[in-house]
């Protein structure tokens, strides 16, 4: 596995987890990036963009354009992935709690 499809794993959690920890489940890309940024993946919000699509396609988020920034908010299924009850093939698996 390539270092760049290890990062976009991670980055993919960390956006989904992100969201699990609003009380709506949305953030916007701008945001999103931040929050990347502060877990030591600094990228453009093009390519954040490109991420949030992807998890779109994998029905994880839903997204809605606000001028120039993506409003991200997060699905059943994504909140599952981050709560270990499925498993979103291309998305880094959830460490377990601690017991």
């Amino acid at each position: 596995m390539s270092f760049d499809t290890l990062v976009r794993q991670e980055a993919r959690l960390i956006i989904l987890r992100a969201l699990e920890e609003q009380p709506d489940g949305r953030l916007n890309s701008e945001l999103l990036r931040v929050t990347l940024d502060s877990f030591g993946i600094s990228k453009s919000r093009d390519w954040v963009h490109d991420e949030l699509n992807w998890l779109v396609s994998m029905a994880a988020i839903t997204v809605v354009t606000a001028g120039t920034v993506r409003v991200a908010q997060l699905t059943a299924k994504g909140s599952d992935h981050v709560h270990r009850r499925l498993v979103i093939e291309g998305i880094k698996r959830p460490s377990r709690p601690e017991a």
